[in-house]
């Protein structure tokens, strides 16, 4: 919620002129010049490391004694319910920010409020599942998290200079639209807020568990140091999530890939094709001329394709039933970046390869590390944002597809070809592991930090076609739903081509990068 001109341009005076930056040591309250604003704490000092504070440690003299009278008239208006007794004041100059964060959800109580003073400015406000929303703090402004803005999503600044807002005189605060004929850009000017926090003293218990610290029941799995703990990685954070999301997972899977379709219609007529983790099937009956068969190792998934009167079986793409040299063609699609080690992902590539008669051809598909090439973002992370615009919302958008592993592609004209593989031989690497620490969880529909990753899929939760996404929605009116987290290796440029000659029987046909995905064509020689 945003509250406009929530106090009078006198008393916004009269605040701005009671902050006192010293640079006094002995000054009471804690002051800090950050890198890229300066922050004064009363109560408790906010810890920006970890979004907390050392309950233990109060600051003496509590809040200023000016904040009494507006914190009380507020309490009265019922624009919150708790007296704080934590302050912030942060003072950010033209282009400056603060990264996306959620205060810890132990640390303080269900409302989180900030007035803006001095200028206003765009607050954007992210879903776990990718979605933005930009929302607009005018001048004298309160915003207040509760609920669902306050738990689940993120809220942060974004460094700049101009913000893009809204044209229309009548249209101060809210979410910005994307009515390219209502927008302007406004020019940011120093901006003091002021945030108020309630500490809290008992654990939290709010409706999202799944991201909540006080109810959260494991915490993230470590980088594998050996083949069983590889094992139990894949075992937990693949074959269980797919086995529990098959459903809903299948239900965004419908569009097939324009470069795998053209790929199955160049084989002759009566190949014999496996699709090697083929999921849902989709790509099993794009030709009708080829003999093809899936495997995957969710039986939920194959059981999917059965219903839909497809051949598939459930099988561990390190260990596949069929003889050798029985297929003419093989395609892996968002296969091989599930596996948790490089002798791992290399057994799955040759076991593929034994699976091909001399001659014959395999399509192999993975996740990238790098989501932006030749200047253009690829359509995973162009979908971070939703057309605010818009009143509905179809099964097959931003929010529909939240978790896709990787974008459908619906533009042959989106897929780019690659440099030949002399190329990437020259070229390193850049690859940023995780070693001997826990793998950090990703956020959906962002460029990637890590090669090796946690990402979220939220089985619940998607709005029907006719809901708009906002995090200002009356508390519980979106079912946080469950959570689940599956592990993937990003793959760095040449680093699938690299893996696949340390086969000896295989020559590489064609390499390319295809809307967020290295792919390659091997021939079996």
């Amino acid at each position: 919620m945003v509250v406009e001109e929530i106090i009078s341009s006198e008393d916004e005076k009269m605040l701005l002129e009671s902050v006192i930056w010293s640079e006094d040591a002995d000054d009471q309250n804690f002051q800090k010049s950050l890198k890229r604003r300066r922050v004064k704490h009363f109560g408790y000092e906010f810890h920006y490391e970890n979004n907390n504070v050392d309950k233990d440690k109060p600051l003496p003299g509590g809040l200023p004694d000016i904040c009494d009278s507006i914190l009380e008239k507020w309490l009265k208006k019922g624009y919150i319910k708790y007296k704080p007794d934590q302050l912030t004041i942060n003072q950010y100059e033209p282009g400056h920010g603060i990264p996306a964060h959620i205060d810890t959800h132990s640390a303080f109580e269900d409302e989180i409020i900030s007035l803006s003073l001095g200028s206003e400015v765009v607050m954007d406000f992210k879903h776990p599942d990718g979605v933005t929303v930009q929302v607009m703090l005018p001048c004298r402004s309160l915003l207040v998290m509760t609920g669902e803005s306050r738990y689940l999503w993120t809220h942060g600044i974004t460094p700049r200079k101009f913000d893009t807002i809204q044209a229309s005189e009548h249209y101060k605060s809210g979410i910005i639209t994307s009515d390219i004929g209502d927008l302007t850009l406004s020019k940011r000017g120093i901006r003091t807020s002021f945030t108020f926090r309630k500490v809290r003293h008992t654990p939290c218990n709010c409706s999202y568990s799944s991201v909540c610290d006080s109810q959260r029941k494991e915490t993230p799995p470590s980088f594998p140091k050996s083949e069983k703990e590889a094992t139990q990685l894949e075992q937990e954070y693949v074959h269980r999530v797919y086995e529990e999301i098959a459903g809903h997972f299948s239900s965004t899977r419908h569009t097939p890939w324009p470069r795998i379709v053209e790929f199955l219609k160049s084989l002759p007529n009566g190949s014999i094709v496996a699709d090697i983790g083929c999921g849902n099937g989709k790509y099993l009956g794009i030709n009708k001329e080829l003999y093809m068969i899936g495997c995957d190792r969710s039986p939920n998934l194959v059981d999917i394709c059965r219903e839909r009167q497809l051949q598939a079986f459930v099988c561990d793409a390190l260990a596949i039933p069929f003889r050798t040299g029985s297929c003419d063609a093989c395609i892996s699609i968002a296969v091989i970046h599930h596996f948790a080690t490089a002798e791992r992902r290399v057994a799955a590539l040759q076991e593929l390869v034994r699976l091909l008669r001399p001659g014959g051809k395999a399509l192999i598909y993975v996740w990238a590390m790098e989501q932006e090439y030749n200047n253009q973002k690829s359509k995973y992370l162009k979908e971070n944002r939703i057309n605010q615009g818009k009143k509905e919302i179809s099964d097959t958008s931003t929010r529909g597809q939240l978790v896709e592993q990787m974008p459908d592609v619906n533009n042959q004209d989106l897929a780019f070809s690659m440099p030949s593989i002399n190329v990437f031989q020259e070229e390193e690497c850049n690859s940023r592991k995780v070693t001997n620490s826990e793998l950090p969880i990703h956020t959906n529909r962002t460029t990637f930090h890590s090669q090796d990753v946690l990402v979220p899929w939220h089985l619940k939760g998607n709005p029907g076609k006719d809901k708009s996404v906002e995090p200002f929605g009356p508390v519980g009116s979106h079912d946080p739903g469950s959570v689940f987290h599956r592990y993937y290796h990003v793959f760095c440029a040449g680093e699938l081509e690299a893996a696949c000659q340390t086969l000896s029987n295989v020559s590489i046909l064609q390499s390319y990068y295809d809307q967020g995905n290295w792919c390659v064509i091997l021939q079996k020689i």
